[in-house]
């Protein structure tokens, strides 16, 4: 199996009244193409460090970051930026929709900052609307969505662009349980079509649906646990 990501003994330090801080230290982790992944961890454990580091938000002070084949370390931000559009599908805890802008356009505008023609950009904001069950809604405003329909709206924008990874971050956190359930129902629909799914989460529930967890405290990959015998409702299965 190929890697999609690879983190070689990755530290992220800032300097806070002249000592250092380390967010990340030392982390080391490979995710094969095609796998899903949740990384787990309390407030101030530095998952959001790993997030933005795996997304090309952040770079690391130290170490390697290799993402699909290619080291990114030495990046600058509008290569940084290009590879964030065409290799990386964001689903965030808050949507980031933009309030202007109808379901459909939503998702549109990740396709027209790839440069796709109008028929083409149709065609995949059609599909992907269609994979989330929401063509219905497509010309309503996110203030016209619930929660859960705004979620798989962000959905469909990350997965319009035909990603190489998907990365979550706490995408149920302002969800209820029954729509949580539901998003994560797709988040396992995509994954067995064979996309690769990062998801960041500091939910047990959540993390054990995942067919591995890592584990982060204090900014240190301690444990990487095998949930296998683990179902999608958090039981040990025997």
């Amino acid at each position: 199996m190929e890697p999609m990501i690879e983190l070689k003994k990755v530290s992220r330090i800032y300097r806070v009244g002249g000592e250092k801080v380390y967010a990340l230290n030392r982390a080391s982790i490979r995710i094969d193409k095609g796998e899903f992944v949740s990384i787990i961890g309390p407030s101030g454990s530095g998952k959001s460090t790993l997030m933005n580091i795996i997304g090309c938000l952040d770079v690391a002070s130290r170490g390697q970051y290799i993402l699909d084949g290619t080291p990114i370390g030495d990046y600058s931000e509008n290569e940084l930026a290009h590879v964030r559009n065409e290799k990386i599908g964001f689903v965030f805890q808050n949507f980031n929709l933009i309030a202007k802008l109808t379901a459909e356009e939503n998702v549109e505008l990740p396709l027209i900052y790839q440069g796709l023609k109008k028929s083409e950009r149709k065609e995949r904001v059609q599909k992907a609307l269609e994979r989330v069950d929401l063509t219905k809604r497509r010309m309503h405003l996110p203030t016209e969505l619930s929660g859960g329909q705004q979620q798989r709206v962000a959905i469909a924008r990350a997965i319009a662009t035909h990603p190489s990874l998907i990365l979550a971050d706490e995408p149920t956190g302002n969800l209820d349980s029954k729509t949580s359930r539901e998003i994560m129902e797709i988040f396992h629909e995509l994954h067995a079509q064979g996309n690769t799914i990062v998801l960041i989460t500091h939910d047990d529930e959540v993390a054990k649906q995942a067919k591995r967890i890592v584990h982060i405290r204090d900014g240190r990959l301690e444990e990487v646990t095998n949930a296998d015998q683990v179902d999608r409702d958090g039981r040990i299965v025997c």
